[in-house]
């Protein structure tokens, strides 16, 4: 564990701050990075939020949002790589195994809401869930084997809200099904793929940018993002900001 200095942790304070927080438990949370490989680029996907929300208006974002209890019910083509089960269930919070399953679903679930993009593998597939009907209609039961936890971030304390959000990433390739008109939600007025260097310029949370930087290194030492890389973990620890890997 390592102490942030002083100008990551105001970044980091300030980015977290706007997920909320009092004196809270931390909700989980995830967020899906989709990558995409154009020449010697990698791109992310990212949408802009709509400028009236009250949270992070106007602001580039990745799909992402709360995990639903219903998540934990879902069932999967595939289930998640045992080396990205073992990260999520470490560190504080004691994260189940079903509990790191919901976790995972949560980011695809979100993907497809917020982006309309389906994670998962063509086939027949059945729910009586409402929020995982899309994947009924389309015929896509959803996949986890694809998935890499790349970071995972706790909102400080003395917020109005808290999440505890783990950062995940697949290759646009895991995409079963790309709906034209983006996911049914509406919660993302443009949607964009950004070469890596050009997102952390956009106009994002600070947070986002240091995950970025995380996920830019990782893909330096290694292209394929094989299961079990590290994963850089950011929370408050006795009044310190720090990180760690996990």
């Amino acid at each position: 564990m390592e102490a942030l200095t002083k100008a990551d942790a105001d970044k980091l304070d300030k980015g977290l701050a706007t997920h909320g927080g009092g004196r809270l438990r931390p909700r989980d949370a995830a967020t899906l990075i989709l990558l995409d490989r154009n020449g010697d680029d990698v791109q992310v996907l990212m949408g802009r939020r709509h400028a009236a929300h009250a949270f992070m208006p106007g602001k580039f974002v990745f799909p992402g949002g709360r995990t639903d209890p219903a998540d934990s019910r879902i069932p999967t083509a595939t289930a998640l790589d045992q080396h990205e089960e073992a990260k999520l269930t470490a560190g504080p919070g004691r994260t189940s195994r079903a509990r790191a399953r919901a976790i995972a679903l949560s980011a695809v679930r979100e993907t497809y809401e917020e982006a309309g993009l389906l994670i998962g593998r063509k086939g027949a597939f059945a729910t009586t869930r409402r929020d995982w009907q899309g994947f009924v209609e389309h015929g896509v039961a959803p996949s986890l084997e694809a998935l890499r936890f790349v970071a995972r971030a706790i909102t400080p304390p003395n917020r109005v809200r808290r999440f505890d959000t783990r950062f995940f990433s697949a290759w646009r390739g895991d995409v079963a099904v790309e709906l034209p008109d983006g996911g049914p939600t509406n919660e993302l007025e443009e949607l964009v793929w950004l070469p890596l260097a050009r997102a952390k310029q956009a106009d994002i949370p600070d947070i986002t940018r240091m995950i970025l930087d995380e996920l830019e290194k990782r893909l330096a030492d290694d292209p394929l993002l094989r299961p079990g890389g590290p994963v850089p973990f950011y929370r408050l620890v006795r009044n310190s900001f720090t990180r760690e890997l996990l």
